[in-house]
């Protein structure tokens, strides 16, 4: 068995027969050692939970396990169901103590057997248990925003497809495969629910049904160790075929008082820790195995050494109502337990993370909205209220912390890949993924690690720049699913009205800027339907009037690439136009998501990953310098970032020309498709702060600066992004419209003194610069010290906003077809 075992270490699926043959393998400890190796590649450092309150909604049963005192008969119930009000009361309080699943677990069609239930369901207006069941979840989902798991036994297909509406997940547990439990004398005797054939066909119409389930076995009611290795397989084979099995929980039989298994013996740790081991094996590396950890207490380092990454569900308002004498363990103790075996306690739904990520196939689109409320880019739960450009709620406490922790359990790849990345080397897809997957001491090493980099490419210096957006025009015929700034045909209820700036009103705001210190100005705007490439060269040449030595940083891709196709020029000679009418450096903006199964999504009718790049290496190759950017954290997942940054990174490594790397988190307030349900609310703090501190990493030795933005960070933020990896702090801005647009309250201007202060206050040297980072002279920077208050700008208002240009004729990127989507995913 050890060749055997060597091999599942390796990667090799565990087969029928050699799965078997373990029930003769008594080594625990050889078992464990792979298991828990196993465990490490597919869940990292990570021990989840969920959250939860336990909402009992009938204990009456018609079956009879031997072993149960959750199912009671109606003479011992107060009443035959909780009433709607008290699963709400409960639901509420739970929600209020930040749980965030509402757990209904209940007897078996109890109606089937007790008059008392038909009854009590006929005066509440419902048929069966389930269409109850049905609504409970529904008023507990919509009146508190939890989301119900249903462990209401077995289920008919139908039964499956109407609950799914109303909950993302549900369960039943096998807990045998062995007809042999059922015979007389046995735990199951007497109870028709608990035929495996019954229990197993449940399992596969879930599976029908796409609801992505739990399950598992109750070890120790009689069973033999070959018949827990029949059941698992029998899970397995179910799941294998419709992918749907979630979890699977290995859960110790515990006699209970005033049942006939009273005094059944228990099984020992030994049993457990091989069962779990086992069922590791058997799923191999990506399946989560659970233990539910009131049942083992002062055991649970040596139970996740055996394999499990879950604890289930734990609540900090309920009971659990099957197992009464087991209380839950409080979090703070389970987090230093399982600190002690070297993971990191992290919450999650009772939808696991990978089916979070995949709504589209695993939840009713009722669901969704809620769903994209809560997760993050991998599925796991927000556990805090932080979003970018809000200024009412701080930064987390414990991620703030854990930036400065010091790192006592570093996991082996991480502290590989980060060395790896402060060699300068390149690093591949699956390896920034999983530097983004840092959570516990791996995220401390790796920010840390970030800012050492910086340090030692930066020094102690932050560097910032006095400039002025300038958006010149906020009428746009792209329909770009994240802006709320652009005014077309169909967002007049957007915020503001459409404008179209004037020379006058662009010159006069140049002079303004340069009056009170700026040496550039950022320029950018929507792509309106009259504009050609020779507004473009106006533009620039009525900056320029106005301002000789303003530097003049404008113009994303989508401007250059729309401009020289109104013009039906080569991109290179497009640019080398603007070049010589004064355009100084191109802002790397327009990239949101450098890769079209996003791009498809957010921006499709906008130009394509590769138009993107191309036009930015026709500007590197004329001479410009440019910033590269990434918005994130709204349908994207890692891989998107990480083949975001690798992008990035070939494309310096060919031309040298990015002076810097800008992270954008989405502000959701008001873009249209979080409006539409479609969207996340922005990344966490958590996800805002690695990705600065993965680029960092990520780009090591290609682009030395990396910016955080204060405008969607907030100042808080930026210190924290300064402590990060990052080095740069922007613009000053004086006017700042997109972000704003979207919904960010962070202001349109941090002026130099006030940058100089934050700055200082992180024991940092504050250093004003030019756009391409050289120096700036003493009276530009006196100039910004002294400037006064900015005059009220005027947005000219469009002369004619009905488009005069058909539709038809507008300069459009076609939106890529499915199957070019998976051609370009990789390059």
């Amino acid at each position: 068995m050890n060749n055997v075992l060597q091999q599942v270490r390796e990667g090799v699926r565990l087969s029928d027969d050699d799965a078997l043959a373990l029930a003769e393998f008594a080594d625990t400890r050889a078992l464990a050692d792979v298991a828990s190796v196993l465990r490490d590649q597919g869940f990292r450092n990570t021990v989840t939970y969920s959250r939860k309150v336990f909402i009992p909604l009938t204990h009456l049963c018609r079956d009879v396990c031997h072993y149960c005192t959750f199912a009671q008969v109606p003479r011992k119930v107060m009443a035959p169901y909780m009433s709607i009000d008290e699963v709400l009361e409960v639901a509420r309080h739970g929600a209020a103590m930040g749980c965030k699943e509402a757990l209904f677990t209940l007897g078996e069609k109890p109606e089937l057997r007790y008059k008392a239930a038909r009854d009590a369901l006929a005066e509440m207006g419902y048929e069966s248990t389930t269409d109850y069941l049905f609504a409970a979840a529904k008023a507990v989902f919509e009146e508190t925003g939890m989301l119900p798991h249903l462990n209401p036994g077995n289920l008919e297909p139908e039964e499956l497809a109407r609950l799914k509406t109303v909950s993302p997940s549900m369960g039943i547990m096998l807990e045998s495969a062995s007809e042999r439990l059922c015979e007389k004398g046995m735990p199951h005797y007497g109870s028709p629910d608990k035929v495996p054939a019954v229990r197993l066909q449940t399992l596969a119409n879930a599976g029908i049904a796409q609801v992505p389930f739990t399950t598992g076995i109750l070890i120790g009611i009689g069973e033999t160790r070959l018949e827990r290795i029949e059941s698992l397989l029998a899970i397995r084979a179910i799941h294998e075929q419709y992918g749907h099995v979630q979890e699977i929980i290995v859960q110790n039989f515990r006699a209970k008082p005033e049942t006939k298994m009273v005094n059944a013996p228990e099984p020992d740790l030994n049993e457990l820790l091989w069962t779990i081991a086992i069922a590791r094996l058997i799923f191999g590396p990506t399946m989560s195995v659970q233990a539910p950890p009131n049942l083992s207490p002062g055991v649970l380092p040596q139970i996740v050494h055996a394999g499990i990454n879950d604890w289930g569900g734990v609540s900090p308002v309920t009971p659990d109502f099957v197992n009464p004498e087991a209380p839950w363990p409080h979090l703070d103790e389970l987090a230093r337990e399982t600190a002690s075996a070297g993971k990191f306690l992290t919450e999650r739904l009772t939808m696991y993370p990978d089916y979070a990520v995949d709504l589209d196939r695993w939840a009713h689109p009722d669901l969704h909205v809620r769903m994209l409320e809560m997760i993050d880019a991998e599925g796991f739960p927000r556990i805090d209220e932080w979003c970018p450009g809000d200024i009412d709620i701080a930064p987390p406490s414990e991620v703030m912390n854990a930036i400065v922790n010091t790192p006592r359990h570093v996991s082996a790849d991480i502290a590989a890949l980060l060395d790896k990345a402060s060699a300068g080397e390149a690093l591949d897809e699956a390896e920034i993924i999983r530097l983004f997957q840092s959570r516990g001491d791996d995220f401390t090493a790796v920010v840390q690690r970030a800012d050492a980099l910086r340090a030692q490419t930066n020094g102690n210096s932050v560097s910032f720049v006095v400039n002025r957006n300038i958006n010149y025009t906020n009428i746009c015929y792209f329909k770009c699913q994240f802006c709320a700034f652009s005014k077309g045909k169909l967002s007049e209820n957007l915020r503001g009205r459409p404008y179209d700036l004037s020379d006058e009103e662009i010159a006069r705001r140049t002079t303004e800027a340069w009056e009170r210190g700026a040496t550039e100005v950022c320029m950018q705007g929507g792509i309106h339907p009259e504009y050609t490439g020779e507004t473009y060269i106006n533009i620039v040449r009525t900056v320029k009037s106005a301002q000789p030595n303003m530097h003049v940083h404008a113009f994303s891709p989508l401007e250059v690439w729309q401009g020289a196709a109104t013009l039906k020029m080569d991109i290179a000679e497009y640019l080398q136009q603007l070049k010589d009418v004064g355009l100084n450096t191109l802002p790397g903006t327009a990239a949101e998501i450098l890769d079209d199964e996003v791009r498809d999504i957010i921006c499709a009718d906008k130009i394509n990953t590769q138009q993107w790049l191309d036009v930015m290496e026709a500007a590197h190759s004329v001479g410009y310098k440019t910033t590269a950017t990434i918005m994130y954290g709204h349908v994207e997942k890692l891989e998107h970032w990480a083949r975001h940054i690798m992008r990035v990174r070939e494309l310096q490594e060919r031309t040298g020309g990015f002076t810097e790397f800008v992270p954008l988190p989405f502000v959701h307030m008001e873009a249209p498709m979080y409006l539409k349900g479609k969207a996340r609310k922005g990344p966490t703090f958590r996800e805002a702060i690695l990705m600065h501190s993965v680029a960092r990493l990520a780009l090591h030795s290609q682009i030395d600066n990396i910016q955080t933005s204060w405008v969607k960070m907030g100042h808080e933020g930026v210190k924290a992004c300064l402590n990060a990896g990052c080095n740069d702090l922007g613009g000053t801005l004086m006017n700042e419209s997109i972000s704003r647009a979207a919904g960010t309250q962070h202001g349109q201007e941090t002026n130099p003194r006030q940058m100089a202060n934050l700055i200082r206050r992180l024991n940092r040297d504050p250093q004003q610069r030019s756009t391409s980072y050289g120096k700036v002279s003493d009276e530009r920077i006196k100039a910004g010290l002294a400037q006064g208050e900015l005059l009220e700008i005027i947005n000219t208002p469009a002369e004619k906003y009905e488009r005069k240009t058909p539709s038809a004729q507008l300069i459009r990127n076609p939106a890529p077809s499915r199957a070019s989507l998976v051609d370009r995913s990789g390059g």
